[in-house]
Order: structure tokens, then C-alpha cells, then sequence
């Protein structure tokens, strides 16, 4: 909890180059290239939490462009140090609610999503919220291009149950599962770890990941 309230995390947020602001986000749909200044591939990852992940993918990848959204100021705050401390001129980030996804970014603007040990939302009277339910699934649909994926992974086994029985009803359907990702050779090829990954796996815990398409 510490990590979301950092006093200042807001003003240094408002002034940092490496964040689109909130301000310009409702004219952003259908310009993403242009503000890369680019025409290459488009990937974001909702709640980057600290910015490991996406920050490795941008470095390994200077051919693609990378869009971190995340919700809490102080959490974006630490991605913004590492930026500063190694830029990276195909990554972008915006501190928003992931709710608005779909009014951020155009239709098939996007081609892979990336869902990283989310808010699991326990209780059943939050089901919508969580990240990969079929309302936000129906939100990505609108943002993805027609052969976009999405992956996702998570060590809470109960979230990544509901995630798989959310597909059928959602129109999607999974390329690739996996209960135990650090022990599927395959599924582990190219695999960059978040700092909950390299956390939880430390411990022993299994990470699920699936990959999906429509």
C-alpha cells in the first residue's frame, strides 16, 4: 500500500515526457503511430505495476511500440525511474483506469495485450472488474486487430480458473495453457518475468498463463 501514496508521485507524473497525459488521452484513438512517430506493431500491458516487464519487452524489441497503463501514481512513478535511468523512445505510459480502454485506443489499433498478475477482485460482486472477465474481454475485442492475442499470467490459480471459464461465453479461445509455466519448456521460450513473477516463483508458487485469440 506504501507504494500508492509516495507524496509527489502526481507532480512528477504531470511533468514527465515518458507519460501521456490524461488531458490528450480522449484524442489519442486512431494516432498512436503518430505519436510514436512510427508505423510499428502496437502492444500495451494493463497494471505494469513497477515497469520490469514492459520496459525488458521495449528494450529487447525496438521494432515494436509499448504502452504501460497503470492505475496507482506512486507504482507508475517507479517505471518512470527506470526510464530515466535507461530511455527507451518506443515505450509510453498513462495513468489511467483500465475500464476506458477502449476509448484510448482506436479499433484494431492494437495487437497484443498483455495481463500481468492482476487484482484478482475475490469477491463474486466484483467478477466484472477483474481483468480478464468477458466484460473487459469485450473491451480489447474493440481495440485489437483480428489477429491479436492476449496473454495472461497470474500465480492466483482461483483468477486464472475464472479467466479460462470466461472464454467460451466471451467468443474466445486459448491457443496455449499452462498451470506451471516455469516448468513448460515451450510456453517458457522468450519469457520475461514481472517482479511478482521472480517473487512468487522464488516461493515456490506455480504461474498459470494462457494465450488467446477470437
Amino acid at each position: 500500500m506504501r507504494l500508492r501514496n509516495i507524496t509527489g508521485s502526481r507532480e512528477v507524473i504531470a511533468d514527465s515526457d515518458y507519460v501521456v497525459h490524461e488531458d490528450i488521452l480522449t484524442s489519442c484513438p486512431g494516432t498512436w503511430h503518430e505519436i510514436f512517430g512510427n508505423h510499428d506493431p502496437i502492444r500495451i500491458e494493463i497494471g505494469m505495476g513497477k515497469g520490469q516487464f514492459i520496459h525488458t519487452l521495449a528494450k529487447q524489441n525496438p521494432d515494436v511500440n509499448y504502452v504501460g497503463i497503470e492505475k496507482y501514481s506512486s507504482v507508475l512513478l517507479r517505471a518512470i525511474q527506470k526510464m530515466e535511468q535507461e530511455e527507451l523512445p518506443n515505450l509510453k505510459f498513462i495513468r489511467m483506469d483500465a475500464e476506458i480502454i477502449d476509448e484510448v485506443f482506436g479499433k484494431g489499433e492494437v495487437d497484443r495485450i498483455y495481463l500481468n498478475f492482476s487484482d484478482p477482485w475475490p469477491k463474486d460482486r466484483h467478477a466484472k472488474r477483474r481483468l480478464p472477465s468477458r466484460q473487459f474481454l469485450e473491451r480489447y475485442d474493440r481495440i485489437l486487430k483480428k489477429d491479436g492475442i492476449i496473454e495472461f499470467k497470474t500465480d492466483n490459480r482461483e483468477l486464472f480458473d475464472f479467466a479460462l471459464e470466461e472464454l467460451e461465453p466471451a467468443g474466445w479461445k486459448a491457443d496455449a495453457v499452462t498451470f506451471d509455466l516455469h516448468s513448460n519448456e515451450e510456453m517458457m521460450v522468450g519469457n520475461v518475468m514481472t517482479e511478482y513473477e521472480e517473487k512468487f516463483s522464488s516461493m515456490g508458487n506455480p504461474i498459470c498463463k494462457y494465450i488467446i485469440r477470437r
